[in-house]
């Protein structure tokens, strides 16, 4: 496809897509750290995902990369940064005709993408407004939770599907179902694509963090998940210092995460961890008229 100087090539491996798009999005690792995230449990996990993944890159004519895009369907389209508002607009002329229930992106970028993308017939609603956050050095809890964390074992698995559901349900109700829980977490507790700490307090799991989608130089924590009964505890807050201080101790450069910018709790007690924002991003779902 080609429009004002501008195309848009639609990669079929993610190996095709890193190759054209990964030096442009490691311009901007933390910002990218979700594409990143998803290309490497592509590569790693291909099975997990019942559909084969879609790809985007666009490039003008000297062939610099002005955006790109991937999605896992059934789940959102994801957008990278774009200072192009033309290469925007030919992502979503592009993508026009494939089956997007939503899109998440930097906050201007998604913005125009999907008034674009919906169009006539189509609506295009903001959903959630969220926030990336990078850490590179921790600040320990001030008042550090009663307990310790460990990381999870086979033992565990009952509950960490449990829990993974009840996440899913709160965080994003509307949302597909999880197809397996109880075979993700148990890849999770194999350490397949991803790492699941835990938090106990008199040898009770209280708290669930996660950590995974590797970027070139860092991992991204998630899902966070405290039952409503243990809320309010500091159990999530010192298991997310603790899983963000292991992957530290790895090797990792960075730790990134995403808050809900409507959770203003959560928000603060990431920063007093050491998270510093970096850039706001947009969901918005899309339905037909």
């Amino acid at each position: 496809m080609r429009g004002m100087a501008l195309t848009v090539s639609r990669p079929r491996t993610v190996e095709e897509f890193l190759a054209r798009a990964g030096d442009f999005l490691a311009r901007h690792e933390a910002e990218h750290n979700l594409l990143f995230g998803i290309a490497s449990t592509i590569r790693q996990s291909p099975e997990i995902y019942g559909e084969p993944p879609r790809f985007a890159v666009v490039s003008d004519e000297q062939g610099t990369v002005k955006a790109a895009t991937l999605q896992t369907p059934p789940f959102n389209v994801v957008l990278s940064m774009s200072e192009d508002e033309a290469a925007t607009d030919a992502l979503a002329d592009a993508l026009r005709d494939d089956p997007l229930p939503g899109a998440l992106g930097p906050k201007d970028v998604a913005a125009r993408f999907s008034e674009r993308w919906a169009g006539a017939g189509r609506t295009a609603a903001l959903d959630v407004a969220e926030r990336i956050f990078r850490l590179d050095r921790l600040i320990p809890p001030m008042r550090p939770a009663r307990g310790r964390w460990r990381i999870a074992e086979e033992r565990d698995r009952t509950t960490i599907a449990r829990w993974l559901v009840a996440f899913r349900e709160e965080a994003d109700p509307e949302s597909p179902p999880m197809d397996d829980p109880d075979g993700t977490a148990g890849r999770w507790i194999a350490q397949v694509g991803r790492i699941v700490y835990l938090w106990e307090d008199d040898d009770e799991v209280v708290s669930m963090v996660g950590a995974g989608g590797e970027t070139p130089n860092g991992i991204r924590i998630g899902p966070v998940y405290t039952p409503p009964e243990r809320r309010g505890n500091g159990y999530a807050s010192s298991l997310t210092a603790a899983a963000s201080q292991d992957q530290l101790d790895r090797g990792r450069r960075f730790v990134f995460l995403f808050t809900d910018l409507s959770n203003p709790t959560s928000n603060k007690i990431y920063q007093a961890i050491g998270y510093e924002p970096v850039i706001d991003v947009d969901m918005y779902r899309f339905a037909d008229a």
